[in-house]
């Protein structure tokens, strides 16, 4: 029988080495072209495939593929598109079906977070029933590091890495210019629900009165007595003061402080503008001059600065899902376990997808000190091996030297149009 096609999309917020999964997914596949036919890329992720807008990579030079280790973002395009439940909207997942069928795909990869694992669920669930049984494989990624099971999510490593060492440097700026001009500076970084990137900007603290002074959690509710008292406390004792805060701040009755009133395509709230209000609320109670920053797409786009801890273990999930694939493992997702702390050693675990998928796994309140205000010393040993490591990308003409796919697209089999 002729080999079964693969199927591989990129879901959600890009990191900067998903796309090293995405390498890894491809060569090896390759590897077992006896199993394994093409690997088609969704366009824009799932909505390629809804949309049977597939990207042929095998046009692709080994060269072009390999090259993807190092280049950030997602080379085939994501989206924020949530499909909705088999009762809600069963046409979309038999229209996905349909296309697979169409181009002999059997494999079903999706790299993404919880919404995606949920969707790769659904898929295999119901190409049983449908008589076209399709082997799906959730491939872990996501900046915000919150699913559960796996001990740590591909993409984070290099997310805390930048971050951390974006408020050190920070850190220095200001409390150069703390006696005469700014006081304080806020870095506002992502984190909804979850503030592990908040806590790794903790690392850049190693010893007291280092930047930052004040890490502000989304698992913490936001006191502002207590954290202007802990801004003033630290400008007089360190001349300056160093805030890092969760985009999901929320208030005493569980509402995010920079809530917009729009929602994002998965139904999440628009969040973004905390560090501005954190900003003018020192100014006008404590009277600090200030400076903000927003870390927005800088923190996961910036693969110059990435985890080799992180771009391994990318890798790593990548290959691993496709040779679960081919084993016949369905309805699965790669895991890292944390084998030990020091020294650390991890290897690749597997999860079921109903243990994974619309799960959050939220900050220990043990890695957060009993102030609200910063890390523990468990929490720091959790988080530093996760940034070790420097994974540079070839440079050329003084910036790196990333590499653009041809993307060239699989002819379409279907007739008529599928609107999303």
């Amino acid at each position: 029988m002729k080999p079964k096609n693969a199927f591989y999309a990129q879901s959600g917020g890009v990191t900067a080495v998903i796309n090293a999964t995405a390498c890894a997914v491809i060569e090896t596949a390759r590897k077992y072209h006896t199993k394994i036919g093409k690997v088609y890329a969704g366009r824009n992720g799932i909505i390629g495939a809804l949309t049977e807008d597939l990207i042929d990579t095998s046009k692709e030079s080994r060269a072009a593929i390999r090259a993807l280790r190092h280049t950030p973002s997602g080379a085939f395009g994501s989206c924020r598109y949530k499909l909705k439940g088999l009762e809600q909207n069963r046409a979309q997942y038999e229209r996905l079906i349909e296309v697979f069928r169409a181009h002999n795909i059997g494999y079903f990869f999706y790299n993404g977070g919880g919404d995606s694992a949920d969707t790769c669920l659904k898929v295999s669930q119901l190409s049983e029933t449908m008589g076209y049984p399709i082997i799906a494989v959730h491939v872990p990624k996501t900046v915000d590091n919150d699913l559960p099971v796996t001990d740590c999510c591909p993409g984070f490593g290099s997310v805390a890495k930048y971050v951390a060492t974006s408020i050190r440097e920070a850190g220095f700026d200001v409390a150069s210019m703390a006696k005469t001009s700014t006081k304080v500076f806020v870095l506002e970084v992502m984190g909804r629900h979850a503030g592990w990137i908040t806590a790794a900007c903790g690392l850049a603290a190693e010893k007291e009165g280092d930047a930052p002074q004040v890490l502000l959690f989304p698992e913490i509710t936001f006191n502002e007595e207590k954290f202007l008292a802990k801004v003033k406390e630290s400008v007089e004792k360190y001349g300056y003061c160093a805030v890092a805060v969760s985009e999901g701040l929320k208030n005493a009755e569980g509402k995010f402080l920079s809530e917009s009133g729009l929602r994002d395509a998965f139904g999440h709230a628009q969040l973004g503008g905390v560090a501005p209000m954190i900003a003018n609320l020192v100014k006008e109670k404590l009277g600090y001059k200030y400076h903000w920053a927003v870390a927005d797409y800088l923190q996961r786009a910036a693969r110059h600065i990435a985890s080799k801890t992180d771009v391994e273990q990318s890798y790593a999930v990548g290959k691993a899902a496709v040779e679960f694939a081919i084993k016949g493992h369905n309805s699965v997702m790669p895991t890292i376990v944390r084998k030990s702390g020091k020294p650390y050693k991890w290897a690749i675990g597997m999860a079921k997808l109903e243990d994974v998928a619309n799960r959050e796994k939220m900050m220990p309140r043990d890695f957060i000190s009993e102030d609200g205000f910063g890390i523990t010393g468990k929490c720091r040993a959790y988080l530093e091996p996760l940034i070790k490591g420097e994974d540079y990308p070839p440079y050329k003409n003084g910036l790196p030297d990333y590499i653009k796919l041809k993307n060239s697209a699989v002819p379409k089999k279907l007739s008529g149009e599928f609107k999303i």
